[in-house]
């Protein structure tokens, strides 16, 4: 099974969820499906790898679930990007705005080697400000955002535009 077709046969639309009006895709089905789950893990290593990464940053939460096993088949170290007041050491944080509200996310201020190469993950690209806001915290860590990836994007809501000028693998587009 290859990542496309995965997704496509995994990840469920639900109509105004959170709020009205917005569709979310919800990923658990993949996850729970071992060759699925496997075949898009296997697709963002691929996609990823030649970016030469020292670090997988993941997003709270779906983007924790995408960006370990991505970590650990590049042989490279996971860092959380958590919600505010998660984190129990010393962080740095940035708020964001989302389709349906606003929030805060935070790093710890020493989870990254200044330098260091850095993909952020996460599962859904919408509007882009979790990457952004993710970015931003590992800049404020001074290292480097090398790459960006999601396993599925909304491209209506314009994320991909919202971002730098960084790669972006993203393995289906709706």
């Amino acid at each position: 099974m290859d990542a496309a077709t995965a997704i496509d046969a995994c990840v469920r639309p639900v109509e105004d969820w959170p709020v009205q009006g917005v569709t979310f895709r919800d990923v658990t089905p993949l996850l729970a499906d071992p060759d699925a789950f496997g075949a898009v893990t296997a697709a963002l290593a691929d996609a990823v790898r030649e970016l030469r990464p020292d670090a997988v940053v993941g997003v709270e939460a779906r983007g924790f679930i995408f960006g370990a096993p991505l970590a650990l088949e590049l042989g490279v170290g996971f860092v959380p990007v958590r919600k505010e007041g998660k984190l129990p050491a010393d962080t740095h944080r940035a708020t964001y705005a989302l389709e349906y509200g606003e929030a805060t996310v935070e790093i710890h201020t020493d989870a990254l080697a200044p330098g260091a190469r850095v993909v952020v993950v996460d599962d859904v690209l919408a509007t882009g400000g979790t990457l952004r806001a993710a970015a931003e915290l590992v800049q404020t860590c001074s290292a480097e955002v090398v790459g960006n990836a999601v396993v599925l994007e909304i491209g209506p809501l314009g994320g991909r535009d919202r971002l730098s000028d960084v790669p972006l693998v993203s393995l289906r587009r709706y």
